[in-house]
């Protein structure tokens, strides 16, 4: 079992900053995934971002250049940096990972949200003026 905590959400102006964090309760080991994912009320859950082991990483298009996924493997940390964000951002955001594989490609992981065993409670990210 694995313990996501996500932290960080906000209300902010657009094209302002944030930056979420993502506490996992054990280490990740080689093969696993991580990513982030964004859901707003009504609408299916969409894949912001994702990270393997060796920290390739895979941002959805319409995050591409904007935000910036970094991890802190002493504190089980991984985090997502949101820059120049727009109100289209405005969303409850999802920190997952994926231990048994289903997520892993030859290079990075997925953004399906399917191939994710475990889920946090999600972040509130608001942007608006």
């Amino acid at each position: 079992q694995v313990q996501l905590v996500e932290s960080g959400g906000d209300l902010v102006q657009p094209g302002g900053s944030l930056k979420l964090s993502c506490v996992a309760s054990v280490p990740t080991e080689v093969g696993d995934c991580m990513a982030w994912f964004r859901q707003v009320q009504g609408k299916e859950r969409e894949g912001v971002a994702s990270v393997d082991a060796r920290l390739i990483a895979r941002y959805a298009e319409s995050v591409t250049g904007r935000f910036f996924l970094s991890k802190n493997h002493r504190k089980n940390t991984l985090y997502l940096e949101m820059d120049a964000l727009v109100p289209e951002d405005t969303a409850m955001y999802y920190c997952a990972a994926d231990t048994s594989g289903r997520a892993r490609l030859d290079e990075g992981c997925t953004l399906t949200a399917d191939h994710y065993q475990y889920w946090g409670q999600g972040t509130q990210v608001t942007v608006s003026a």
